[in-house]
């Protein structure tokens, strides 16, 4: 089974090689990690007016194109690919949804084997299927529900059912970055120390 890095420096150096942008989300150190990207959505261009009015009228002010708030996210799939590298989709939503919905909409592989009909609940939180594993973004989601409690009290405290987990507000923003499938995933993460994952106050002392 392979190692997928996650560090301070890049948040997985093998992620994403040729990707042209960089999103930074705080970690619980003084350092930022930095996630590149090829999806250019959060990109904010600013575009200036050349004023026609009169001298005695004010200049136009700046005029920003701004898109909505939206929390990115980086589903990360249980098989490499052939290069040996993870396998990313990128993908970006209002926040406010639920992460069940988010991965539906968006093509996103959620179920594996339990995808059939009457193979899964729904989403009604009775069969576990939807579990993913969340690698960075935690403060973004809502914490466990009694549902996930007791249906993950055998699991990692970083896995989530997609059905019951919120992803933000709708004026949130950031990365969440979601390992797929995580019972069949072909590799591990590498994830230091000082980024911690497993902090749920249910389990802090």
């Amino acid at each position: 089974m392979g190692s997928v890095q996650l560090n301070g420096s890049g948040l997985v150096a093998s992620l994403s090689p040729n990707h042209i942008f960089s999103h930074k989300t705080k970690l619980s150190n003084p350092k930022s990690y930095f996630l590149r990207s090829n999806h250019n959505a959060t990109r904010v261009k600013t575009i200036r007016a050349i004023s026609t009015a009169p001298a005695s009228q004010p200049p136009a002010a700046d005029e920003q194109d701004v898109e909505p708030p939206a929390v990115g996210l980086a589903f990360v799939h249980s098989v490499l690919l052939p290069d040996g590298t993870p396998d990313v989709h990128w993908r970006r939503a209002c926040g406010g949804q639920k992460l069940r919905d988010i991965m539906l909409d968006s093509n996103i592989e959620l179920y594996g084997p339990y995808n059939k009909p009457l193979s899964n609940c729904a989403g009604v939180g009775t069969c576990a299927t939807c579990m993913v594993e969340i690698v960075n973004g935690k403060e973004l989601l809502n914490p466990r529900t009694d549902i996930e409690k007791e249906k993950l009290k055998r699991k990692p405290k970083n896995w989530r059912l997609a059905c019951q987990t919120n992803v933000g507000n709708p004026d949130s923003t950031g990365l969440v970055v979601i390992q797929q499938l995580p019972e069949w995933k072909a590799h591990e993460w590498n994830i230091p120390r000082n980024l911690p994952i497993d902090d749920d106050p249910e389990t802090s002392t």
